[in-house]
């Protein structure tokens, strides 16, 4: 008789799996027990069922709260003044954030700060040809700055080894256009200007987002072969630099003292020709008076000129030559020794001819000639 037919005997101690009366498993009972499990695991109980899941369920709650804190105080940074932060999330730009305390989600957001306002110097020496197909060995240091962040992260891969190539390359086109005596001595000023010009276009055309602050030449320098002949042409400029100044300097002295005379000249020959002008004028209106009073008495006035004009002349000399009638020697009255001897005595200050005594003095002296000439024949008619 098999074993679960009916009447078979004890149903139960034939059971194949060894139990009496078991049914399928409880499903309940086997959740309890691994919540009984987790809750050893984490402090509770393993007695009582609906304490030890109360308190499990707190302590994974904490864990939760405690790792988000953790998780969102990452996130939190700041950004210094001279800074600006350059934000990707999962890779891709989202923007950039200003100076202060910010926050990112960590893991999700990467920032890079970046310092705008710090100048930074990049330096180095070329060999290259002029435009007269010389040699020349130049150093050159380039400052720039980060202007545009974005553009400095994301758009180039290494802006700053970009930046060093497009130096180069506006070095070498700059110093290929200019002659070598302007790249030794005065035309370095000019090709500064002119490499930060073309560099600045070059790093533009690139979007590395750096700006250039100031290019200068460090150094240059022609091939050591011939540093000497340079050396002797550098010294030839500067002699001749030093020999303008002083040209300028000696003109400078000069011109002002030419222009000053020549004005004292021009002031000169105004002032002689209002001179000549004024007298002009009175000489007229002189001669129209003299002209009126004429016409009243001819004879007065004629006498008046004439002794006016004997007063002139004999105002210009001090010596008068008489010549005696019926003589051929010429007397003169020495005048000047009169009036030397006249002030040496006291008697006369100043031996004046005017027009009251002239005649006078004039019939006096012809007079005493004669005299003088009568005694001199007498002794000759003795003899």
């Amino acid at each position: 008789m098999s074993w679960n037919e009916p009447g078979g005997g004890n149903n139960n101690s034939r059971d194949p799996w060894g139990g009496g009366d078991q049914g399928p498993p409880d499903l309940d009972e086997a959740l309890k027990k691994l919540q009984e499990k987790f809750g050893g695991m984490f402090g509770g109980g393993s007695g009582g069922s609906s304490g030890g899941s109360g308190i499990s369920g707190t302590a994974i709650v904490i864990v939760i709260v405690l790792a988000a804190v953790v998780w969102a105080l990452m996130g939190l940074y700041q950004v210094d003044q001279q800074e600006r932060g350059v934000v990707l999330r999962f890779g891709k730009y989202i923007g950039t954030v200003q100076p202060g305390l910010q926050w990112n989600p960590p893991i999700i957001d990467e920032v890079t700060q970046l310092n705008v306002t710090k100048i930074r110097a990049v330096s180095f020496r070329e060999i290259m040809l002029t435009k007269d197909e010389n040699i020349v060995e130049v150093k050159l240091s380039v400052q720039y700055l980060i202007n545009d962040p974005e553009k400095f992260v994301l758009r180039v891969q290494n802006p700053e080894r970009s930046l060093q190539h497009a130096s180069q390359s506006a070095l070498r086109h700059v110093v290929g256009d200019t002659r070598m005596d302007l790249v030794l001595t005065e035309g370095r000023d000019q090709i500064e200007v002119d490499v930060q010009k073309r560099l600045q276009q070059y790093i533009d055309n690139y979007e590395t987002g750096i700006l250039v602050s100031k290019v200068t030449i460090d150094e240059s320098k022609p091939p050591t072969q011939v540093q000497a002949a340079f050396d002797d042409v550098i010294k030839a400029r500067e002699d001749e630099e030093r020999v303008k100044n002083e040209a300028q300097a000696y003109a400078n002295g000069i011109v002002p003292e030419a222009r000053g005379m020549a004005q004292r000249q021009l002031e000169e020959a105004n002032a002689y020709k209002e001179q000549v002008i004024a007298n002009a004028d009175g000489e007229a209106k002189r001669f129209n008076q003299l002209l009126a009073e004429y016409r009243k008495a001819p004879e007065v006035t004629r006498e008046r000129l004439y002794l006016d004009a004997v007063q002139a002349v004999f105002s210009q000399t001090n010596k008068v030559m008489v010549d005696v009638d019926g003589g051929s020697n010429l007397m003169y009255l020495p005048l000047d020794k009169l009036a030397t001897q006249g002030a040496a005595a006291g008697a006369v200050r100043d031996l004046r001819v005017d027009s009251s005594n002239i005649r006078e003095l004039t019939n006096a002296v012809t007079e005493q000639i004669r005299r003088d000439q009568a005694v001199i024949n007498g002794r000759r008619g003795g003899r």
